[in-house]
């Protein structure tokens, strides 16, 4: 039987791969917990409404018994099992196979203290004309919430396993909204601590923040496609109602892309500064080094020099030769120190 639950995955391993299993008729939930193969069985008997079989994490056996029950095509149950695969759309015979990123913001003090600031995961579906199935990769791509409002919208769900599709997409592009508008803010910090004077930041923690947003872009951009196509009405799997709600979609996504873009040109202009801005700072240290090392060659050449123990040397024999050569040694360095500090050097 399945657990009546999208979240499995957070606590003890479920012996069964399906997490949830329902079967909607006229977009309503009928009663009662069913196994996949008995939910599709009693849809094609009725020979109307349609299953949303939820999984999460299945193993290669465990996903194959599903594959068989649904008519899953071998290639794509196998980028399934393995998943890190890239947003895409794929047609197999009747069924439409897409894998969607999810990401999650990983809260933090500070983007300079982070270590990771962008979490992704994978939700993978599978689109027939009486059947969805989901298959869940990652601890924070849980769909119990967008199960639930569908639920409590029937006739949304009346539009059949299409329906259910955009219902993901959309709450898979609202999660990039809000992660984008909290990078913006890690953004923000970086570029006030960039181009402040002193700020204690490094361009590797630059470089973290650069990675995080190659992540997030890795997860946005390649979506466009997939949901232009399903917007446009590639596939009969689709209804012309719910294609209109997928051009929304679309459009929610263009906005992140462009924000996410925007995030990447701003942030390989932080590190060019913050590059620059190290650069300078070791020039101004080699600046220092050179200076007292000149201003240390002064005494040490004069001691050397008074060191080699030579009979006949220039007030040897003095009384105040010490004093003198000393005093001589003090005014060369005063001299010196005097230059470099108007040059700034010291």
């Amino acid at each position: 039987m399945a657990v009546d639950s999208e979240d499995a995955g957070s606590g003890a391993p479920s012996p069964s791969p399906v997490t949830d299993c329902a079967v909607y008729v006229d977009g309503r939930r009928l009663p009662g917990l069913r196994d996949h193969a008995e939910a599709l069985a009693e849809v094609r008997r009725r020979g109307d409404g349609f299953v949303w079989a939820g999984l999460y994490e299945p193993d290669a056996a465990r996903m194959q018994g599903v594959a068989e029950v649904f008519g899953l095509h071998e290639l794509a149950v196998e980028d399934v099992v393995h998943a890190h695969q890239r947003p895409k759309l794929e047609p197999y015979g009747d069924t439409l196979f897409m894998v969607l990123k999810t990401v999650r913001f990983v809260e933090h003090e500070s983007p300079t203290t982070a270590n990771e600031i962008v979490e992704t995961g994978e939700i993978m579906v599978f689109l027939g004309k009486d059947f969805i199935v989901t298959v869940r990769h990652g601890q924070h791509s849980a769909l119990r919430r967008v199960r639930s409002e569908l639920e409590a919208i029937p006739e949304r769900l009346a539009a059949g396993p299409s329906a259910v599709l955009h219902a993901i997409a959309d709450h898979v592009v609202d999660g990039y909204l809000d992660v984008s508008e909290a990078f913006e803010n890690d953004i923000d910090v970086m570029e006030a601590l960039v181009f402040a004077p002193g700020s204690p930041i490094s361009a590797e923690q630059m470089y973290l923040v650069k990675r995080e947003i190659v992540e997030l872009r890795r997860a946005v951009m390649p979506l466009a496609t997939p949901l232009r196509r399903l917007a446009e009405g590639s596939t009969p799997l689709i209804s012309e109602q719910v294609r209109t709600y997928f051009r929304d979609v679309d459009d929610h996504l263009t906005t992140v892309t462009e924000r996410v873009a925007g995030f990447d040109e701003l942030l390989t202009t932080l590190v060019d500064a913050t590059l620059a801005k190290l650069s300078l700072q070791q020039n101004n240290d080699m600046r220092k080094i050179t200076s007292w090392a000149a201003i240390i060659a002064v005494p040490t050449m004069g001691v050397g020099i008074y060191g080699m123990n030579f009979d006949f040397m220039p007030e040897l024999h003095w009384k105040y030769g010490y004093p003198a050569v000393m005093a001589v040694i003090l005014t060369a360095c005063l001299v010196l120190y005097r230059i470099f500090k108007g040059k700034k050097w010291l």
